[in-house]
């Protein structure tokens, strides 16, 4: 690869992070009692907008990305270690199997361990993976490997890695189409085609049927990230992103419309409508009022 395509790789891979650490940033804030009476149809919160672990995971992914140029699980698994922040909401099977890597646990002991041997079938593969489906919008096929991947690491489950290879390749084809107009059913078409035989593929199926729908009525077929598990969060947040793929604060405000996991949604659908917009898709002042990225993410490797 040329130092002009790694550097390419990473400015598409940061675009989505943008996008999707402001949706959660800007999702977290309906979480605060201070902000219980701003608008979720049209208010703003006061800045700044602290993001969750979900934005914390996502610059470990791209922090690999910049370093390896793909997916180096022992390394990936360092990163979300060294980086745990309790402080940023991490949900309790996360911040368990991290304290045990950080400990000396191999990652693949602690990922399978969870849940009494079932591995995690959560959101959390997906909230982070919107700059690994930039990265790899060139290839597909690579794009769903690399996820999963990038999920093994936190999810031994069939339904936490289907809801990471979803995002993602709905992230890479929204990236690799800037610039044109993508139909809502081609997005969740070519996210359907590359993810496994899950409930979350049964998801996107129903959200296929869903195109004209609201919020709410989408909200109520696919789950609003309620349960914290992929199957009811990645359909709806794909669902978001699909049919408004031109305006991201429409995208973002659906999901905090519903309520549900907020940021996480919010995240998502931000990050694929982030990569697809670019820089400029993103309303004024809302980068601003998000939190600053840290600053060791952004080291291309040689």
């Amino acid at each position: 690869m040329t130092a002009l395509d790694r550097r390419r790789r990473a400015a598409l891979a940061r675009d989505a992070l943008d996008g999707l650490s402001v949706g959660d940033a800007f999702g977290d804030q309906f979480f605060l009692l201070a902000n219980r009476d701003v608008s979720r149809a049209s208010g703003l919160p006061p800045a700044p907008w602290a993001w969750s672990d979900d934005t914390q995971m996502a610059c470990s992914v791209l922090a690999v990305l910049n370093r390896c140029g793909r997916v180096e699980q022992d390394i990936l698994a360092e990163y979300f270690a060294n980086h745990l922040d309790l402080g940023r909401g991490y949900g309790y099977g996360a911040a368990l199997l991290l304290e045990r890597v950080r400990t000396g646990t191999p990652w693949r002991e602690a990922a399978s361990d969870l849940f009494d041997g079932k591995g995690s079938f959560g959101n959390g593969a997906a909230m982070r993976v919107a700059p690994l489906g930039a990265h790899f919008s060139a290839d597909l096929a690579e794009t769903a490997r690399q996820a999963t991947l990038s999920a093994e690491v936190t999810h031994a489950h069939p339904e936490g890695i289907a809801g990471a290879v979803a995002a993602a390749v709905a992230t890479a084809h929204a990236t690799a189409r800037r610039g044109t107009r993508l139909d809502p059913r081609d997005l969740l078409t070519t996210a359907l085609d590359h993810t496994p035989a899950t409930y979350v593929r049964r998801g996107l199926a129903t959200a296929l049927r869903l195109l004209d729908a609201t919020p709410a009525e989408a909200a109520h077929a696919l789950g609003n990230g309620n349960r914290i598990s992929a199957q009811d969060t990645v359909p709806f947040a794909l669902w978001a992103a699909a049919t408004r793929l031109t305006d991201y604060e429409s995208a973002v405000r659906a999901c905090v419309a519903v309520g549900g996991d907020m940021d996480t949604t919010a995240a998502i659908a931000g990050g694929i409508v982030g990569a697809h917009l670019g820089p400029a898709g993103l309303p004024d002042g809302w980068t601003a009022a998000r939190e600053p990225l840290p600053d060791w993410i952004d080291h291309p490797a040689e």
